[in-house]
């Protein structure tokens, strides 16, 4: 009993030892203390992010207030396989984190066993003196088995601590997955109604040039116009007839991506045409040392760090010997069944078992290099996946603020045709100018609205872009301010 006890206190004291190979610590990365910001940018484009903000953050879309859209990234989030499949892969991570933590606990299994037995008679014996009798017997045996294994050097820890964290990586893939769809589609969506946009603003176009190859006609018909007029509008109006046609096949292709985001086969789905909003949402912009919490690719990359970090403890200990309590068991052993429960029937067993690898042509030596070279590579990973991060929230804001600029003068430039066509309504009322005139001054103000919606359906993606880049509403919005710089950096 008192070694038994002393067994069990070595156990303890080797559980409590701190596992083999290097503890985790991230990385120390140097980010940028702010994000750089064009001269003169708007500072409205967007606003600090504080914890109070009345963006949604879990359901960042919302902020937009189309009831549509929102229906859409519902549905997306119910049906779509690509989400189903890294849920599944997710369920299958945890299963396994579940699985190896259990090595840390003894396993024990209860068996049983009945026999009847006849021994023959003509059996060797063991002395020349002895004679042997044939005799039948009956053997019950119950026993109850226990094997554990002796984390002495906190191998199994560090194995339950790589599985860990390759499931909280797996939950970081699922979110960023999340996060990708809900972009894309809302994408798809917002290009979907720029193009209403556009065919809207091309076939009023069209009607105004078929007006003008009217016109035009009937003055070549008279004699007032020559051929190179007539097969230049002809031209120009096939050539707009053709744009719209592109337009529209633009158009249902991002409407069967819709379909496919949502999981819906695209020839049983469509979506009426709709406008673009006026104005897109103003989003929050913390500082880019929050990346690290708010993406979550960035925390799949860490945590896969991490795993492999751990792994490396794994693939050193294989360098020590294993101990393994066993054999372990305690039961009964008895020819009736109305003693087996007594006393005298009880056996038991208690053992430890030593193994150490002598020889093995060098792949544990290998699998150790595999295992460094393994974690190095995700290091790099990580630091790729923050330094591609302040990219892409970067060229986001960039492209907000160019795409403002962009916008406000064509706004101009649509505010100047609009007074040139009101001037020329009123010329062609009083009789100073044509009606061809009053055409071509409309065509070109409906062009530079085109010009226009395409700029303004561009800030939308930006937007989205950006709250994509920021990593959405995964981890809420921080209470950072950040700052722009105001050089001449472009």
């Amino acid at each position: 009993m008192k070694r038994t006890l002393a067994l069990a206190l070595v156990t303890l004291a080797c559980a409590g030892c701190s596992p083999i190979g290097p503890d985790y610590e991230r990385p120390e990365i140097e980010l940028p203390q702010n994000w750089k910001s064009l001269p003169g940018a708007n500072p409205a484009l967007w606003k600090p992010a504080t914890p109070a903000d009345d963006v949604p953050k879990d359901k960042w879309w919302k902020a937009f207030n189309d009831k549509m859209l929102e229906d859409l990234i519902e549905q997306c989030l119910t049906n779509n396989n690509t989400l189903q499949v890294s849920l599944a892969r997710l369920d299958q991570a945890i299963a396994q984190s579940e699985a190896r933590g259990a090595a840390l606990l003894p396993s024990l299994n209860l068996g049983a066993t009945a026999t009847r037995v006849r021994t023959s008679e003509n059996r060797p014996t063991n002395t020349y003196t002895s004679v042997n009798a044939s005799t039948t017997q009956n053997d019950f045996r119950p026993v109850a088995v226990m094997t554990y294994e002796i984390d002495w050097l906190g191998k199994v820890r560090r194995d339950v601590e790589a599985s860990s964290n390759t499931a909280a990586q797996a939950a970081a893939d699922t979110e960023n997955v999340r996060l990708l769809l809900t972009a894309q589609l809302a994408s798809a969506y917002f290009l979907m109604r720029q193009y209403d946009e556009e065919i809207r603003i091309l076939s009023n176009i069209v009607a105004i040039q078929k007006k003008l190859l009217d016109l035009i006609q009937k003055r070549y018909d008279l004699g007032a116009a020559g051929r190179t007029e007539l097969s230049q509008q002809m031209a120009l109006s096939e050539s707009s007839g053709a744009q719209l046609e592109m337009l529209r096949s633009l158009r249902n292709v991002q409407e069967n991506l819709i379909a496919t985001l949502t999981g819906t086969p695209a020839a049983l789905f469509s979506i009426a045409p709709g406008r673009l909003p006026n104005q897109p949402p103003v989003f929050p912009v913390s500082l880019p040392s929050s990346l690290l919490e708010r993406r979550p690719d960035v925390a799949a990359a860490e945590r896969a760090m991490a795993a492999a970090n751990a792994q490396v403890g794994v693939a050193k200990a294989a360098f020590f010997p294993s101990l393994l309590i066993a054999p372990t068991f305690l039961g009964a052993d008895s020819t009736n069944i109305a003693n087996l429960l007594s006393v005298p029937s009880i056996i038991w067993t208690l053992g430890v078992t030593a193994t150490q690898t002598l020889f093995d042509g060098g792949r544990t030596s290998a699998n150790y290099r595999f295992a460094q070279a393994g974690y190095r590579a995700t290091a790099a990973g990580y630091r790729q996946t923050i330094t591609v991060a302040i990219q892409e929230t970067q060229d986001a804001m960039s492209s907000v603020q160019q795409l403002e600029r962009a916008r406000n003068k064509q706004d101009e430039a649509v505010r100047n045709l609009d007074k040139a066509y009101q001037i020329s309504a009123i010329r062609y009322r009083e009789g100073l100018d044509t009606a061809q005139t009053l055409a071509l001054i409309q065509q070109n103000q409906l062009t530079a609205q085109r010009i226009k919606w395409q700029m303004h359906g561009g800030q939308f993606l930006a937007n989205i872009a950006l709250v994509k880049a920021l990593g959405g509403g995964w981890d809420g919005y921080r209470d950072l301010k950040p700052e722009l710089s105001t050089d001449n950096k472009k």
